[in-house]
């Protein structure tokens, strides 16, 4: 074989183990970040969403909810009983589907306690104090204040942060996801991407179960 002709075909083997490499690692990059390689991953998690759980878990858990939905209270327990039951396997990422009245006034005031490290401590009180606060017929959305005291929180920044003019940006950003998406209630779920098939406790864990033996 002439010289040149060899210098051509190391070239050729060069490229085409450098493309099998690439094409290896990108299968493995898909393989390890699952769901989230997606193209439109983007739709269901955004940079800014908060977050339960590990980055590589198998399932991602999507959750649109309204602070002041009774059914997003109600489910409330279960959710948190999935992530005790399957940690370290499941992230549950919260987007907000703000339908109410007082959804955004809620959202601000739980995403400024977020900034204190208090994120998920808040969302469970503001379910548990819903009745009184977020009550249809006669709402007290100034309640919530009254509530955030048992909490070892800076209520004083929390009234300054909560006027934050990123909270409202990411609860618009959520409603156009959510739209796109179908979200017309809350909660509504997607296990990694997939929407709740029926709208049940039993059927939420059933589908993550099926995802994780995947």
């Amino acid at each position: 074989m002439q010289k040149s002709h060899k210098i051509i075909a190391a070239i050729i083997t060069v490229i085409a183990v450098f493309a099998i490499s690439a094409t290896f690692y990108k299968k493995q990059q898909a393989a390890k970040l699952g769901f989230m390689a997606n193209e439109n991953h983007k739709l269901f998690v955004r940079d800014y969403s908060p977050s339960m759980g590990p980055d590589n878990a198998k399932v991602v858990l999507v959750e649109f909810l309204d602070p002041e939905c009774e059914s997003c209270r109600a489910f409330s327990p279960y959710v948190k009983e999935i992530m005790n039951k399957y940690e370290g396997k499941v992230k549950l990422v919260v987007r907000y589907a703000a339908f109410h009245k007082n959804s955004a006034y809620a959202i601000s005031i739980l995403e400024a306690a977020r900034k204190q490290g208090k994120y998920w401590e808040t969302l469970d009180l503001l379910f548990k104090s819903q009745p009184a606060w977020g009550n249809h017929h006669n709402p007290r959305p100034d309640l919530i204040w009254n509530y955030l005291t048992t909490l070892d929180l800076d209520i004083d920044k929390i009234k300054s942060d909560m006027h934050d003019p990123k909270f409202m940006e990411w609860i618009r950003q959520d409603a156009e996801d959510g739209k796109a998406l179908g979200v017309r209630g809350t909660p509504t779920f997607f296990i990694n991407g997939k929407p709740l098939e029926r709208f049940s406790y039993q059927q939420l864990e059933l589908q993550i179960r099926e995802e994780l033996n995947k």
